[in-house]
């Protein structure tokens, strides 16, 4: 009887479906809490029991009031802790940590090398590069969040492809062969050691880099080109699927009104690059997946609206989503325009540059 009206309820409202339940805010919201909470049990349950321990003293010899602050601070730590957990998954795919796949699977010339960041974590990092490789423009690839480089040979074989370039693939702290941790400040200077190190080559040309980052690699790739430091020897930007906010990207996923009163603070990894992107005037390409389910487009044409450059271009890509907006057509072509075309503007004012000049001198 109780399976028979079931059936009818079911039946009445086709709109009821696990598929829809699954792709609500609500469900979404549900399933990710439950999954950071059972994690933070996981891994703190000694720390749990012993706090658990200390709030029952505190009851039972100051009373109430003073339990309570001390399981809100408590919760704001644990949680504020906790983020890096949510945010970094270095382990998906399983054995992403032990397992990296190599560039020779595809045939690509290339060296495997370990760099030194400044607080002394090695980094694994694949540069792919061509016979010649001082002649070609050299790409710095900064990943997304999730696997590590092994996942992104398929990307690098069409950079190497069409695009015609150098590529150095680095791996964060955290990820699969590199030592560490991931953090936010800890990426940052990821990125700053493999550029450093990029620059120290000989046989590269220093004035023909790219940056090329796809979601949290954008932001890292805005941090770095933002920096004066680096960015006078950065030919370009590339971003792919990339959020102007971590805060942004919060109050997007999670259907929690709060978290639109939460205070920036609150958040341990931010990722601010709403605020850096406008301090950035080297040429930069916004690549945007259309139906990306994770980071709005809108996102990447906030930041595309905030960028300081003169040279920027925003191509969007009808079917692209978070993860496979690389495989539409016309992505690789349309970095290979991107970065042609930033290299002849540059040899043209070269050459105006180099006009004027005699042009005065003649004057003279």
């Amino acid at each position: 009887m109780n399976g028979g009206s079931t059936k009818i309820v079911l039946e009445s409202d086709p709109t009821f479906n696990f598929a829809n339940m699954a792709r609500s805010p609500f469900y979404r919201t549900c399933r990710i809490l439950c999954h950071l909470l059972s994690m933070i049990i996981v891994r703190f349950w000694k720390l749990c029991t012993s706090a658990c321990l200390i709030l029952l003293l505190l009851y039972w010899f100051y009373g109430g009031a003073l339990t309570f602050l001390f399981l809100m601070i408590s919760i704001y730590g644990l949680f504020y802790y906790a983020q890096d957990m949510f945010l970094y998954y270095p382990d998906q795919p399983p054995n992403s940590r032990i397992f990296v796949e190599q560039p020779d699977k595809f045939k690509l010339p290339y060296e495997n090398v370990f760099v030194k960041t400044r607080d002394g974590v090695s980094l694994n990092m694949y540069l792919v590069k061509n016979q010649n490789m001082f002649a070609f423009p050299t790409v710095m690839m900064l990943h997304g969040n999730a696997g590590n480089i092994g996942h992104r040979l398929m990307m690098t074989y069409y950079l190497y492809k069409i695009a015609h370039c150098n590529v150095l693939m680095v791996e964060y702290r955290g990820y699969g062969k590199s030592g560490g941790k991931p953090s936010e400040s800890g990426i940052y200077q990821d990125a700053e050691a493999a550029f450093e190190w990029l620059l120290k080559r000989t046989d590269i040309d220093s004035k023909k880099i790219f940056i090329l980052g796809s979601s949290l690699g954008g932001a890292v790739s805005i941090k770095l080109s933002s920096d004066p430091q680096y960015a006078g020897h950065i030919a370009g930007l590339m971003l792919e699927n990339t959020f102007t906010s971590l805060p942004d990207v919060a109050k997007n996923l999670f259907s929690i009104k709060a978290l639109d009163f939460l205070p920036t603070f609150c958040y341990k990894n931010q990722f601010p690059s709403e605020y850096r992107i406008g301090k950035i005037l080297i040429p930069t390409l916004f690549l945007s997946g259309q139906n990306d389910e994770l980071i709005p487009p809108r996102m990447m044409q906030a930041l595309y609206n905030l960028s300081g450059s003169k040279l920027k271009r925003l191509v969007p890509f009808e079917g692209g989503t978070h993860n496979d907006t690389c495989l539409c057509p016309g992505f690789f072509e349309a970095i290979a325009q991107f970065m042609y075309e930033v290299l002849n503007s540059s040899s043209a004012n070269k050459e105006t540059s180099k006009v004027n000049i005699e042009t005065d001198s003649s004057i003279l």
